[in-house]
């Protein structure tokens, strides 16, 4: 195993302490020294791989946002070209199963001590997506269809934004409400 990997693992397993602990204590009662005792680790090599807490904390919010991405790439990868309907309701399907798929530490996200916490997330996760998805679900789309957005990546960055917040609020909401939301944003051509 050579040293990149051999750090790679340990920040992993440092992140996993954290993210376990934080489940069970809360973010906020969890220290350093909590983490490096579960990562079986003394708190100086915490401090070579983390220069505080909170670098660990992002390290979790990176993780959880490259899930997210992870399941859109999935989803983009999976439709089927020129059905914008069915893509649509899929998208829909998704983005509830992804924000109501429960945990713990998205349970911690929703508190309201964690507010910060879960602007980031909520940031981190729009930016990301809306990269994703503009250089490679929007190109796609432009092969077939005129796009009639003049700022492709932030008109997606305010639709993920917003998408989130409204079902946070609105988690009865129809899909078809969504699916309309989502299709009278981007103009799209069903």
């Amino acid at each position: 195993m050579d040293l990149t990997s051999t750090a790679a693992t340990r920040r992993e397993q440092i992140v996993r302490a954290a993210l376990a602990l934080y489940e069970q204590k809360g973010i906020e009662r969890t220290s350093v020294k909590d983490i490096a005792e579960a990562a079986g680790i003394t708190r100086s090599l915490f401090y070579h791989y983390f220069a505080r807490k909170e670098d660990v904390t992002d390290a979790i919010l990176d993780f959880y946002t490259e899930g997210f991405v992870a399941a859109i790439r999935e989803w983009n990868e999976a439709r089927t070209r020129l059905d914008v309907a069915g893509a649509l309701r899929d998208c829909v399907k998704l983005l509830r199963e992804l924000l109501f798929e429960r945990d713990a530490f998205r349970e911690l996200l929703l508190k309201d001590e964690n507010a910060s916490l879960y602007l980031q997330f909520l940031q981190r996760a729009s930016e990301a997506i809306a990269r994703y998805v503009t250089d490679s679900t929007a190109r796609d789309y432009a092969r077939y269809h005129q796009i009639e957005i003049k700022h492709t990546y932030e008109t997606f960055y305010l639709l993920v934004f917003g998408l989130i917040g409204f079902l946070r609020q609105h988690s009865d909401a129809d899909d078809q409400v969504l699916e309309d939301l989502i299709a009278d944003t981007l103009h799209l051509d069903l």
